[in-house]
Formats: structure tokens, sequence, C-alpha cells
């Protein structure tokens, strides 16, 4: 990699990290989960640095490499998940969270969706994209993701933790 695209990359890096972990961890529940999903799609970003910042946006294509790498997790290994109410470190209000029990309440309730659900709600009302860009990071239809997405607000309205709680997890459309 030429010096001046190793300079872009890690501006990238250093504007984008903390939004993209934290967009990690809302798919992974697991704050040490997340830091290593964003590590490893970060890595598959620098080796194809040059195609991934000719993109119209880099931080869409970094996102899907995200997303795809939390699938991948599960494909592989199988892995049996096991998400807490509450992560160990409590972040401080500066990085947007609620308060600690909402966010439990919160994850508890996005552990129950499937991956692919979790990913749409993630993404259309955590990341605040549009449906047409959740089809384009996910590599689906819109219409997919607006059956996906109606589920898991289902799922979600019905979690009993989130009951009182509806009107934040529903989120707005664009």
């Amino acid at each position: 990699m030429q010096a001046e695209q190793e300079a872009q990359f890690q501006e990238f890096v250093r504007a984008r990290w903390s939004h993209l972990v934290r967009t990690a961890y809302l798919l992974t529940g697991d704050a040490h989960h997340a830091e290593d999903l964003t590590q490893t799609a970060l890595a598959k970003a620098y080796r194809s640095w040059r195609r991934v910042s000719r993109a119209d946006h880099p931080e869409a294509y970094v996102r899907r490499m995200l997303v795809s790498c939390n699938s991948d997790r599960f494909r592989k290994r199988r892995v049996a998940e096991s998400l807490t109410a509450a992560p160990p470190e409590t972040p401080g209000r500066e990085q947007g969270f609620a308060d600690v029990d909402e966010r439990g309440a919160l994850l508890d309730a996005l552990a129950q969706l499937p991956p692919k659900q979790r990913a749409v709600v993630v993404m259309r009302y955590w990341e605040d994209l549009s449906e047409s860009e959740v089809a384009e990071v996910l590599g689906c239809s819109t219409g997919t993701v607006k059956s996906q997405a109606s589920k898991g607000l289902a799922k979600l309205r019905a979690y009993p933790g989130l009951a009182r709680k509806t009107p934040s997890v529903q989120g707005g459309s664009r």
C-alpha cells in the first residue's frame, strides 16, 4: 500500500472506529466480540483499501464487511452465544447510550432475534439507514429488509423487558 493510501486508511480508522465498534456491539451483544469483529472487518478493508476507498461510500462498504464477518462467525464455529443483561464495562453518556437498565433490556431483546433480523433492526433503527441502504449493506432486497424489520420489531415489542420502553425501540423511518 502506498503511503498516501496508508494515511487515508489510518484517518478512516481514527474517524470511524468508535462508530463501527458500537455497531458491532449491537450486532454481537459483547464488547470484546465487537472489538474483534471490527478489527477483522478493518483488516479485510485494509487488504483491499484501494477498492474500498474508491467506493461511493467507504463506510457503508466497511459496514457490510462488518455484518458479513459477524455472519461468518456463526457459520464457521457454530458458537453458542450467551448475552448478558449488561456489558462488563459501562460507557459514559457521551457515547450516546441510554441508561444501563434500558440498554440491558434492549440487548436482551436483541439477543432473542435471529441474526438477520438483528442486523436489519440495528442498521435500520440504530444506524438510521434507509431501507435501500440496509439492503445494500446486507446484500438483499428492500422487501427482505421491510419484512425482517417488521418481524424484528414485532418481537421487540412483545419482549417483556421492553414493554414500557416501546417508543424508544421503534425508532423513526426515513
